[in-house]
């Protein structure tokens, strides 16, 4: 330890078995020592202080702190504090749930925006501590050849939350508001006709019951490129790219314009 009560990351040998677990966070700083027989973590000439371990309370920022050569404690401090703030919030989520059961509620979760924002992250993050037995989240794959010959609505009108269930769309009927149309699965004709059909479907669900929110996830088009070839790179996300990942920057300006289009003509103040 130097004058300045810093710990010397050369003088760090073993690694500590004592780590506080009253939370899953960061913790505020305390007075006393840190354990005897700290771990070698960074390289030489980075120092870590006494608080900044103290502070490790989480089996993620542990793991960053130790596979980092070179540790940069202002990213672990942002880690940790997101996700203090994460568990507050799911704590929040869990309330809801309890809420939404208790009264018999209906909700339905609407996730949509480009490809590689964070949908499905999200919703894993969403649901983490759920009740299974009161939730679901729907991803439906593309229709089959049955469902394209049925009202466009009818597929997820079978998904929608019973009562005192919160049903989370990955991806949802707004499909045809934007994808499909840029992409070419649907005529213009049927993406009109979507525009114009989708406020009076939700205003029936509204009138019913059901409270329908939704999340539109934006990226920028140079951290979606980042994004994507780090999936390339990644043998377990591979499986996330999908032909229409691949044309998501060529029609970059083209998924734009249909955004604004859904944004101005879906809006309503039952339904926003």
């Amino acid at each position: 330890m130097d004058k300045d009560g810093r710990l010397d990351l050369n003088e760090l040998e073993t690694i500590p078995t004592v780590v506080p677990r009253e939370g899953d966070g960061y913790q505020l700083p305390r007075s006393g020592s840190v354990a005897q027989g700290l771990g070698r973590i960074g390289e030489p000439g980075h120092f870590l202080t006494e608080d900044d371990l103290r502070r490790v309370n989480t089996r993620k920022g542990l793991i960053q702190l130790l596979e980092n050569k070179a540790v940069d404690i202002e990213e672990v401090r942002k880690t940790l504090l997101y996700e203090q703030e994460l568990r507050q919030l799911q704590v929040e989520l869990v309330k809801l749930q309890r809420w939404v059961q208790s009264n018999g509620e209906r909700i339905a979760l609407l996730v949509e925006g480009r490809d590689a924002a964070g949908k499905g992250g999200t919703i894993r993050r969403f649901t983490e501590h759920l009740n299974p037995r009161a939730m679901r989240v729907v991803a439906l794959p593309k229709p089959s050849d049955e469902e394209r010959g049925q009202w466009y609505f009818q597929r997820y009108i079978r998904q929608l939350p019973n009562k005192g269930e919160i049903v989370f769309f990955d991806r949802s009927w707004y499909n045809r508001a934007v994808v499909e149309p840029v992409m070419g699965f649907c005529s213009k004709k049927e993406h009109q006709r979507f525009l114009q059909q989708v406020p009076e479907f939700e205003h029936m669900l509204y009138e019913d019951g059901v409270t329908i929110i939704k999340f539109w996830f934006s990226i920028s088009k140079e951290e979606q490129f980042k994004r994507f070839e780090a999936r390339r790179q990644n043998p377990l996300k591979q499986w996330k790219l999908s032909p229409v990942d691949e044309k998501a920057q060529e029609l970059w300006d083209s998924y734009t314009r249909y955004k604004e289009e859904m944004f101005s003509k879906t809006h309503t103040t039952y339904s926003p």
